[in-house]
């Protein structure tokens, strides 16, 4: 008759209590399961009081394939001959799993809410209790011959099976896909669950994760002037439903943090803008136009922003009625900082200050048109980007301000301050009206 394992005897008095603790529990086990295994061990038992008397202790050690009847007269043998074969033996056999090791076998028995799996050589796993109710969906499926993955979470219980974890082993399996991933840039095609200040939450193989808004591509990216953390969530929401091309750029298991990135490898390079340099003159397409600027493409994955006051000299109320998206420009990087770019426009037209330097001078009395309000007074216009503050401390308040400067009427000033390089310059309209 054919049994499933081989019994090897042996004796090392330096190693015998660390090897029969961690064996004798799987040797137990092993012979509750099967009356072939318990003839084995009860012969080697026998055996070695004869051969030793009771005292001291013996090892079981057991493998595939050999005759119950032949075991113990072939191991006795060789375990009197030589010692040399014996460690060589102890040594073969492979260490035990510890807790959180994952393992694989065949399913060897399903009965009522408990699945037996065979771990070769180790002796039999178990998953039942709070572990089959966890993947109780998957085990109802589970037929004896199938192979399953497990975590072990309890190297010995107090039957002497190893008791084994399905979901703890598919989240370890997962995260070690997301560290694959990570590894080799792979895109998911993923919906937006839901959105934070922060940026977006998206779900992966049952795993929560988060998208930062700073990883968004451009065409996502929520444009709010001054940051206001309200009007950036109300336009990351617009995103809720919407499937995304993302990557995974971080999997932490211990943390369990996922972060994602809607910019792919290459982009992610490409964002850091280090190609560009202070000074590039580029031709890019207009892909936004919002209050406070326009946002041109200079790159595929990469835009820089042209503030609203770096679109022209002269006074911009409103960026969408000087360009719409797909308007081609050109456009001058003027900063590069972080992977952003900073661009300008009107640095690449003549800058009117310099020829207003030889016409205007300190104290020098001018026309100008009132432009704009501002909370420090008004602006006056000498000329077509050439335009100065009228302080709001000439009036006893804005009203009078307002009702004494009218917006789109001349009005004769006086030059107090006047500074073309820097673009400053200061208008009295009391000593203008005075003169």
């Amino acid at each position: 008759m054919r049994s499933w394992v081989t019994v090897i005897i042996v004796y090392c008095e330096s190693i015998y209590t660390e090897v029969n603790f961690l064996y004798s529990t799987r040797i137990i086990s092993t012979a509750r399961k099967s009356s072939a295994r318990r003839l084995i061990v009860r012969r080697a038992q026998n055996w070695w009081q004869a051969t030793y008397g009771a005292s001291g202790g013996f090892f079981v050690f057991m493998s595939t394939d050999t005759t119950v009847d032949a075991v113990v007269e072939t191991e006795e043998v060789t375990a009197k001959g030589t010692n040399a074969y014996m460690t060589a033996k102890l040594e073969e056999v492979p260490a035990l799993p510890r807790f959180g090791d994952l393992v694989e076998g065949p399913v060897v028995s399903v009965l009522k809410q408990k699945v037996y799996v065979e771990l070769h050589p180790y002796g039999t796993g178990i998953i039942y209790g709070r572990e089959y109710n966890a993947a109780s969906d998957i085990l109802r499926r589970v037929k004896v011959g199938d192979t399953i993955a497990a975590k072990v979470v309890d190297t010995a219980n107090k039957e002497g099976y190893i008791e084994l974890s399905l979901m703890e082993a598919r989240q370890a399996l997962i995260w070690a896909d997301a560290e694959k991933a990570v590894t080799q840039g792979t895109v998911f095609e993923l919906p937006v669950r839901e959105a934070n200040k922060g940026g977006l939450m998206l779900d992966w193989q049952g795993i929560s994760g988060f998208l930062p808004a700073s990883q968004l591509k451009p065409d996502h990216y929520p444009r709010v002037e001054d940051g206001d953390k309200a009007k950036i969530l109300d336009e990351l929401r617009k995103l809720v439903g919407d499937k995304l091309s993302v990557i995974i750029i971080t999997a932490d298991a211990e943390e369990g943090k996922l972060i994602f990135s809607e910019r792919g490898p290459q982009e992610q390079k490409e964002s850091t803008a280090q190609e560009f340099a202070v000074g590039n003159v580029v031709e890019g397409e207009i892909t936004g136009a919002v209050d406070f600027g326009v946002f041109v493409k200079i790159k595929d994955g990469l835009e820089g922003l042209v503030h609203i006051s770096e679109l022209d000299w002269g006074l911009v109320e409103n960026p969408k009625t000087l360009y719409k998206v797909g308007d081609r420009v050109k456009v001058k990087v003027i900063e590069v900082k972080d992977g952003k770019v900073s661009l300008s426009i009107k640095a690449l037209k003549e800058d009117p200050w310099k020829s207003a330097s030889d016409k205007y001078k300190k104290d020098q009395l001018v026309d100008a048109v009132i432009i704009k309000y501002n909370k420090h007074g008004a602006l006056a216009s000498i000329e077509e980007g050439v335009a100065g503050l009228v302080h709001i401390s000439e009036f006893a308040s804005a009203d009078e301000l307002h009702k004494s400067l009218e917006l789109g009427r001349l009005y004769k000033f006086k030059i107090t301050l006047f500074e073309p390089s820097n673009h400053r310059m200061t208008l009295s309209y009391k000593q203008g009206q005075a003169s």
